[in-house]
């Protein structure tokens, strides 16, 4: 079976030790957590954790079993393969040089990147997208000068059918 990236969205009460005890169940059997995404709902009990992980889909769903048998845990739906919008960020500070600043400054019109913060010697970019967009982003501005990056994780929501 082909391994892949799943989005797996799951609901759950919003605790203190929830996030700690789905780390633990998924590490303690050796599955790793590729991004996660974390915030309360529009309902401040509940919490929607997004998190991603590499799998066949034999894996995938030994993890949502595992995922489903925590007390907290009001629901589990692997995005992957339904209708949904997924999206992510990175912030990415580039240094700025006399050599790279007219190509930085291209790219950022091109591309319709957004500046953050701009000082002498560093500008701070703000990129949304999908992970591909993310990744591409991140190819074409290694080669001019980047100091440093965060990546928020994939966030999903799945269409209404």
């Amino acid at each position: 079976m082909e391994k892949k990236e799943h989005i797996i969205s799951i609901l759950v009460h919003n605790k203190p030790d929830v996030l700690a005890r789905i780390a633990g169940a998924l590490g303690g059997k050796g599955y790793n957590i590729e991004s996660l995404s974390v915030n309360t709902t529009t309902t401040y009990e509940i919490s929607k954790i997004v998190m991603t992980s590499i799998g066949n889909q034999a894996t995938i769903t030994r993890i949502e079993n595992q995922l489903r048998k925590i007390v907290d845990v009001i629901g589990v739906d692997d995005l992957t393969n339904v209708e949904s919008i997924h999206r992510e960020m990175v912030l990415v500070k580039l240094a700025l040089k006399a050599e790279t600043r007219a190509k930085i400054e291209k790219a950022i019109d091109t591309y319709k990147w957004k500046v953050i913060v701009s000082a002498d010697n560093y500008l701070i970019l703000e990129i949304t997208g999908d992970k591909a967009q993310i990744d591409f982003a991140l190819a074409r501005l290694e080669p001019l000068g980047i100091a440093d990056i965060t990546r928020t994780g994939i966030v999903a929501l799945e269409l209404d059918n």
